[in-house]
């Protein structure tokens, strides 16, 4: 799904209504769409209580539309607009006036204080004061409303973007709507999913306004949002009669005395990303604890320095190793062990298979990056904005701040595909739009996530997939499937293996088109 710009996304409906969509119509299905949001997270709309805070706009429009067909699902609504009547024109203030058919009056209010009490006891709040409008600072009754939106401690749905948040670099001047869901009108825009806007933006979905096929093709995004329909298109389909040797052989070099932990997530979630046989290489003398930790995956022992950490005489085992391999992952656990990692470098530009290089793989490679420029085979790097900085020079803050353009000059950089992890996740490669994933939570922060993920990149590589496409696949699921184990389960204890339990539902859900 593209990903755009606030003006880009004007420029798309002034082409609608130009295509023959009236404008009107356009703000009816914002309503619509924002109220099976609403519904869905009311569960029932009879007798709920629905605070609407709408600004003059047509955010503020779109809030009317919502509050009027609340009313008439049976909820309790009040409105509360932040400005005159007589302030709110075209197609705004006809919804407004149309709040008269439910009964429904748009009291105008002048400080936030005179709506606190009615928030204070909503089950669902809708913020609809400025959407794509926010530019710097609030102040004044905005910035009131916003702080008292927030301090209700109540559930709520932003619409199109949280009031405060810039539409294009999600950044946040100083206050903000801290939104349960927002729902993103005709295509999301690009801050709802940048950091830090991503914490605020809460649960993403997107609206179907009824923009017309044409006019959203002729739309030329700032990037691409992973979905289910696109990772669907990338899986690899089974034939009946196939068998393990069809779906890929992967190899595992990992782990470290007190990380063999790491090494299993890895492995086992190279597994169920449906490799048909997985190959882990560890420091020898770990060798019996991984073979007791792991049932499905082969372990293969390693030679080792003192330390117990790969030294470098296990480079042409794992060369060897490797031939008979058709993807290789590196790094989870490995140490940060000097020999380790001149081994790391030198199995980079050696090895002749399609790569994934995480953790102290990256740790390796950010002391000299010249081996990155001397491989031969695809590589896919998996940092978080600590290794991304190492990598590149920067801060971690510096990479937070613009996290595209970190992952954007990284893939151009080092000619690979980049997966820039943390909240809104980045997958990018020279040459092509990026793309942003929306699932996951912060349940998912916690040790051996990382693993996880780079053992279902390699797993889906294995199977052939495309880098740039595998490691989108595998991002989405990694993500979904924390979602789902956080749905279950809560997100305050979640754990790596919770997200290898939860895969298969992942599969399930995007396979049959219910993600």
């Amino acid at each position: 799904m593209k990903i755009v710009t606030a003006a880009q996304m004007r420029e798309l409906d002034r082409r609608a209504v130009a295509a023959g969509v009236p404008s009107l119509t356009l703000m009816e299905r914002a309503g619509e769409g924002l109220l099976a949001i609403a519904a869905d997270m009311l569960e029932t709309t009879a007798g709920r209580r629905v605070v609407v805070v709408a600004g003059k706009g047509n955010n503020g429009g779109d809030g009317c539309v919502v509050a009027r067909l609340l009313a008439q699902a049976g909820a309790r609504v009040q409105v509360f607009l932040a400005g005159e009547p007589g302030e709110v024109s075209g197609d705004a203030r006809a919804n407004l006036d149309r709040l008269a058919e439910v009964g429904v009056d748009a009291r105008p209010v002048k400080q936030g204080a005179e709506v606190a009490p009615a928030l204070a006891t909503a089950d669902l709040i809708v913020d609809a004061l400025l959407g794509t409008g926010a530019a710097g600072e609030l102040h004044g009754l905005i910035a009131e409303l916003v702080t008292a939106i927030n301090a209700a401690g109540r559930p709520v749905l932003a619409a199109d973007v949280p009031t405060g948040l810039d539409a294009d670099s999600g950044q946040v001047a100083n206050t903000a709507v801290e939104a349960t869901c927002t729902g993103a009108m005709g295509l999301p825009k690009i801050g709802l999913l940048l950091y830090p806007g991503v914490n605020y933006t809460g649960r993403l979905r997107v609206v179907d306004v009824g923009l017309p096929p044409k006019v959203v093709e002729s739309a030329e995004p700032a990037a691409e949002m992973l979905d289910g329909s696109l990772v669907r298109s990338w899986l690899p389909r089974r034939s009946r009669g196939a068998h393990k040797g069809d779906f890929g052989r992967v190899l595992v070099i990992a782990g470290s005395v007190g990380f063999t932990g790491a090494a299993a997530l890895c492995a086992d979630a190279a597994l169920r990303a449906g490799a048909g046989l997985v190959t882990l290489g560890a420091p020898e003398s770990l060798n019996d604890i991984l073979e007791v930790k792991l049932t499905e995956v082969m372990t293969h022992p390693l030679p080792e320095t003192p330390a117990r950490a790969l030294s470098g005489a296990a480079l042409e085992p794992i060369l060897e190793l490797a031939e008979r391999s058709d993807a290789v992952a590196i790094g989870p656990g490995l140490s940060r062990h000097p020999a380790t990692a001149e081994l790391v470098r030198t199995l980079v530009t050696r090895l002749p298979r399609p790569m994934v290089v995480d953790a102290d793989g990256l740790n390796a490679l950010a002391e000299d990056t010249a081996a990155l420029e001397g491989r031969h085979a695809p590589i896919i790097l998996t940092p978080h904005p600590g290794e991304m900085g190492r990598l590149l020079g920067l801060t971690p803050g510096e990479v937070q701040r613009d996290r595209l353009t970190a992952a954007a000059t990284a893939a151009e950089r080092f000619h690979a595909v980049v997966v820039l992890k943390g909240a809104g996740t980045v997958v990018a490669r020279a040459g092509e739009l990026p793309r942003i994933n929306p699932t996951g939570n912060p349940g998912m922060a916690s040790g051996g996530t990382g693993d996880v993920l780079t053992g279902l990149v390699a797993g889906l590589l294995g199977q052939g997939l495309d880098p740039y496409e595998a490691a989108g696949a595998a991002v989405y699921l990694h993500g979904l499937a924390g979602d789902l184990a956080a749905a279950e389960l809560g997100e305050a204890c979640l754990i790596a293996g919770d997200l290898l339990g939860w895969l298969p539902e992942a599969f399930r859900e995007v396979i049959e088109g219910v993600a």
